[in-house]
């Protein structure tokens, strides 16, 4: 079990991961996209995404100094374990509850209006539950053992001694469930989580994040025409002028 857990679960979700992008934008290209429903509704909305995307992009900021930064560099910078534990906590307990917060209000919004909730699809209802049990897990793992100490770590968990290797390991193709083995439940079980979201993610709205738009930099103007023949040119009709155009008997208009 420990080898499926940590070996080969998380390929088979990283496979997942990559060729179900190449599988939805060559079959699916049309539906890359985040299916705004701002059309729908914007006040809640209007304070539930920006508390989300600027909480998501600072936590992704986090995991990737935590996870992919090995600890001896940081030291090498000058930069302590404590010193660095603190700011993690302090800028990992913002972020998260930006998130939260954000995630909250845009389950609400899409629960509760009715437009919104008609465009709901099945993979909406999949993805935010997995999305909100990754996020709560890490705002366990953040406040509740690193802040608090629960599960009897007053001084916090040092997670990049073992989570972290355990998931470079997987990214080098060096693979092994050791370091796994002594982390707190909180901390394996978020690992599994997370693995899942990715192995669903391009499935799911989630592909949008892939989506930059850098073409729109370059793009050339778009030019708006008239149809009419004057175009521009021609002089605002008065609102109580007469039409150009007559109804023939027939039912015709004409001239």
């Amino acid at each position: 079990m420990k080898i499926f857990l940590w070996i080969i679960f998380p390929y088979i979700c990283l496979t997942s991961f990559v060729l179900g992008h190449v599988w939805r934008y060559k079959y699916d290209k049309f539906g890359w996209t985040s299916r705004s429903s701002e059309l729908y509704e914007k006040k809640i909305l209007s304070w539930g995404s920006p508390l989300f995307h600027f909480g998501i992009l600072g936590v992704f900021a986090g995991h990737v100094v935590g996870l992919l930064v090995p600890e001896s560099w940081t030291n090498d910078m000058g930069i302590s374990e404590h010193t660095y534990h603190l700011v993690a906590v302090i800028m990992g307990t913002a972020a998260g509850i930006a998130t939260v917060t954000g995630l909250v209000l845009l389950i609400y919004r899409r629960r509760t209006t009715p437009s919104v909730f008609r465009v709901t699809s099945v993979t909406d209802k999949i993805m935010y539950p997995l999305l909100g049990i990754v996020i709560a897990l890490g705002l366990v793992n953040t406040i509740g053992v690193n802040l608090f100490g629960m599960g009897g770590y007053s001084g916090g968990y040092n997670y990049r001694n073992s989570v972290a290797v355990w998931f470079r390991d997987v990214l080098t193709f060096h693979p092994s469930a050791a370091p796994m083995v002594g982390a707190p439940w909180s901390f394996q079980v978020h690992a599994l989580f997370a693995m899942l979201l990715l192995g669903a993610w391009p499935f799911t709205r989630l592909v949008h994040v892939l989506a930059a738009p850098v073409g729109y930099m370059f793009r050339p103007y778009i030019v708006y025409r008239s149809r009419e023949a004057l175009g521009a040119s021609r002089p605002p009709r008065r609102g109580w002028e007469k039409s150009e155009y007559r109804v023939h008997a027939s039912g015709r208009p004409r001239r």
